[in-house]
């Protein structure tokens, strides 16, 4: 089957900024005035199209990515709109991976926001062309040059506006296209779906003059034909000033600025034609690259139907109705239902069921897709996000998609041993869905742990649990994991005597504990000469000291770092036994563990704070507050690192308290460094505590 729309006339976007800036607002408008939705959803009224989920509803936040499909002029728009939401920032990664180009929406009055620096910086990671798009131009103290300003100052590149806005505030009437030279105002009545391109306004003229110079002064650096025009005085054509502004916008070298309010539905159908005009359609990206399979000779896969299949899968997701779903870029070659890929990091064979459109969550049946094409696939049951696919005779292994680690964590105990078989298929699917959550049991609480991307991103994966697993839970902050160690050495006796009619039980034994170095574990030596315990109860010994250390000697966590060295001992003809043994060497340890002067030893991360030179003092004295130890800090970009050692039972709620310090504009990462000895005042409360003494 042919393919419907030629490859230059698809573009794969999305549209991604800081929380509340408009992008989900921005989108269903797009959705209505191409077609695709026959009303207007709002977010603020949870019916919105692109927020399907219970949890997106009624927080009026977007969670995950949804996507979608629309045309404008003839040409096929694949659209993604992202999560604005920090804790979701993995959404908006493996989003930008598979995007040829994207919106960037702003607000107004608050210009650059934390998150669009993030979002900014994502793009810049995988050379993403953009387009700005200033967003609540209706806004009290919208301010559309201030704006564009700050993108120069925060995020460092060069916005060229391509309109000027007609009003603000309760004012804001339309615009000025700097292009065609037309003004367009919008008919409030129909909803923005009405228009009238009229001569500029006198007031506006010497001003869109001004503009429309300082943009062809800008393309004339990227453009031959358009610098020719401008040295000579010349008048620049709208089609040759348009043929420039793209060719600088696929490059990189600006990015053109609209504006509008989406919510008052003005602004929408230019924001329409200047994705159409100025963003790459997937034959305009360079081609992509990948490796063999030996993981060293790089090969290109053009973006063209005749070349081998490959894909990205990009996401995961779970259909009540379908299973399974994964959503797939097609960068070369086509796929029809019911052909076999190859997913090479399963080295695994596998056939397609069915392909589908997704519109949000709602499934359009195809036949075949092609190179450049965005689907969803049915039937590819081992596939994990980052794999690629491809076609098995031309193996090929594209870039994958890399994530941040977690940075906080939940323990979770299932309230039945029915929630507890709901709960391991819960997290199996959730996990295959959300790369960015982790499991672990630990070993010494038993504790199911959750890792996760911050407090919000984990309260709304215990709410999935609830509602579409039907897992009951009871959710608390983990443990941390202490374990204890000893200080000096001690000798100690453990004598086990008991005497019953018939048969009694004797163990003797002689020991000594040293400490080991850190990392240094469990040590058993036999010393034992002559005899004085025969050989077939050493074992049962050292048994009996490893499961008393494991008990621990202070406060029942585990003893770690400690040689335990079998020194002398008796035995009875008759009354010895293994279990008198093993008895008598547990007793040895409690008798021993006193006189070595144990410790409570707690778990010490690595952490790494990236924040703004101004909040770095701020961010430095919590740390300090939190008894971390700074290790360094250095400048990388307009970031300042901060380096530092931090307890681990002080990083409770740092992601919240970080970006509250920072105005969300820091981020952190950490992972166990060693474990360390925990100063005696708080070591004296943990004690206190777990013996019952004090309550917390």
């Amino acid at each position: 089957m042919p393919r419907s729309v030629p490859i230059q006339k698809m573009r794969n976007i999305g549209i991604a900024a800081h929380i509340d800036a408009g992008k989900t607002t921005t989108t269903e408008r797009i959705l209505y005035y191409t077609g695709r939705t026959y009303k207007i959803g709002e977010v603020d009224e949870g019916t919105a199209v692109m927020d399907w989920m219970e949890q997106e509803q009624e927080r009026g936040i977007t969670i995950t990515s949804a996507a979608t499909t629309c045309q404008w002029r003839d040409y096929q728009i694949n659209i993604i709109d992202t999560p604005g939401h920090v804790d979701f920032t993995a959404e908006v990664e493996r989003s930008l991976r598979v995007l040829d180009g994207a919106i960037a929406v702003f607000d107004a009055v608050a210009g650059v926001q934390p998150q669009s620096e993030t979002v900014w910086r994502q793009a810049d990671k995988y050379r993403v062309p953009r387009i700005c798009f200033i967003n609540k131009m209706d806004r009290v103290g919208a301010n559309f040059f201030g704006a564009v300003q700050s993108i120069v100052e925060r995020l460092k590149c060069r916005p060229v506006p391509v309109q000027i806005p007609i009003g603000a505030e309760d004012n804001f009437k339309g615009v000025v296209d700097l292009v065609s030279q037309r003004a367009r105002v919008w008919r409030d009545e129909t909803l923005g779906a009405q228009y009238d391109d009229i001569d500029i306004p006198e007031e506006l003229r010497e001003q869109a003059a001004d503009y429309r110079e300082k943009l062809i002064e800008a393309v004339a650096e990227y453009d031959d034909q358009v610098f020719e025009a401008f040295v000579h005085g010349e008048a620049v054509s709208s089609e040759r000033l348009r043929a420039g502004i793209r060719k600088a916008t696929i490059e990189k070298k600006i990015f053109p600025v609209l504006c509008g309010a989406a919510f008052k539905n003005k602004g929408i159908q230019n924001l329409l034609d200047a994705v159409v005009d100025y963003l790459p359609s997937p034959a305009d990206v360079p081609p992509i690259q990948g490796t063999c399979l030996d993981g060293e000779t790089v090969i290109e896969r053009p973006a063209e139907d005749g070349a081998p299949f490959s894909a990205l899968v990009f996401k995961i997701m779970t259909d009540p109705f379908v299973g399974q779903l994964a959503f797939i870029r097609v960068y070369s070659g086509t796929l029809a239902t019911g052909d076999t890929v190859y997913n090479v990091a399963k080295a695994r064979k596998e056939r397609i069921g069915r392909l589908v459109r997704m519109h949000a969550n709602k499934r359009e049946e195809i036949k075949e897709v092609f190179a450049g094409d965005i689907a969803a696939a049915v039937g590819l049951r081992t596939v994990a996000t980052g794999d690629t696919i491809c076609d098995e005779r031309h193996p090929v292994v594209l870039e994958s998609i890399d994530f941040p680690a977690p940075v906080i964590q939940v323990a979770i105990e299932p309230k039945t041993k029915a929630d507890q078989e709901k709960l391991g298929m819960a997290i199996g699917k959730l996990i295959t869905e959300d790369p960015t959550l982790k499991v672990a049991t630990d070993p010494e609480t038993g504790q199911t742990i959750l890792s996760g991307m911050g407090e919000l991103h984990l309260e709304i994966v215990i709410d999935r649990m609830l509602r579409e697993f039907g897992v009951q839970a009871n959710v608390g902050k983990p443990q941390v994991a202490y374990r204890e160690t000893i200080r000096r050495p001690a000798e100690a006796e453990g004598r086990f005597i008991r005497q019953t009619g018939g048969r009694g039980q004797y163990g003797h034994v002689k020991i000594r504990l040293e400490p080991l170095p850190a990392g240094g574990g469990f040590e058993f030596v036999d010393q034992i000469v002559g005899g004085v315990v025969p050989k077939e109860y050493i074992p049962a010994v050292a048994k009996g000291i490893e499961e008393a250390l494991e008990g621990g000697l202070l406060a029942g966590y585990p003893v770690a770092d400690v040689k335990a060295i079998l020194l002398d001992g008796s035995y009875h003809e008759v009354d010895s036994s293994e279990m008198a043994f093993k008895i008598a060497g547990s007793m040895a340890v409690k008798a021993a563990g006193g006189k070595a002067h144990p410790v409570l030893l707690e778990p010490v991360m690595s952490v790494e704070v990236v924040v703004p030179e101004e909040h770095m003092g701020d961010v430095i004295s919590d740390l300090n507050a939190r008894r971390g130890r700074i290790e360094g800090v250095e400048l990388r970009g307009t970031s300042q690192i901060i380096r530092a050692m931090v307890p681990l039972a002080e990083m409770f709620g740092y992601a919240t308290a970080l970006r509250s310090r920072t105005q969300g504009r820091g981020s952190f990462t950490m992972h166990f460094g060693r474990y360390e000895e925990v100063p005696a005042s708080i070591a004296e409360e943990i004690v206190n505590r777990v013996q019952g003494k004090v309550t917390r």
